[in-house]
């Protein structure tokens, strides 16, 4: 068996943070905690760092800061304006990259 067999694609599933629903990636928000220590929402692709995903539903936006799910996650305090800016990508329909 050479190399010549195609792989199938299988989509790559995560865990929201706050619900726990795994989902494909790419219907979901990435915030990551970059190598530098800063938080930041990752919009534009690859970003280094350790990230978690949220789904980009309002409620799970809420729970997650409620819990401090992304805190844990990330190992590092994440401000509540990172959660208020997440609120409004998604009121907005800003989630291109994520579905």
């Amino acid at each position: 068996m050479g190399g010549s067999a195609k792989r199938l694609s299988v989509p790559r599933v995560r865990k929201c943070a706050a619900c726990g629903t795994e989902r494909p990636r790419t219907e979901l928000i990435r915030v990551v905690r970059l190598p530098g220590g800063g938080i930041e929402i990752n919009t534009s692709g690859p970003m280094p760092g350790r990230g978690a995903y949220l789904c980009a539903r309002a409620e799970c936006i809420r729970l997650a800061a409620k819990k401090n799910s992304l805190s844990r996650v990330l190992k590092r305090p994440v401000p509540q304006e990172i959660y208020a800016m997440i609120g409004k990508m998604c009121d907005r329909g800003e989630n291109d990259q994520h579905g």
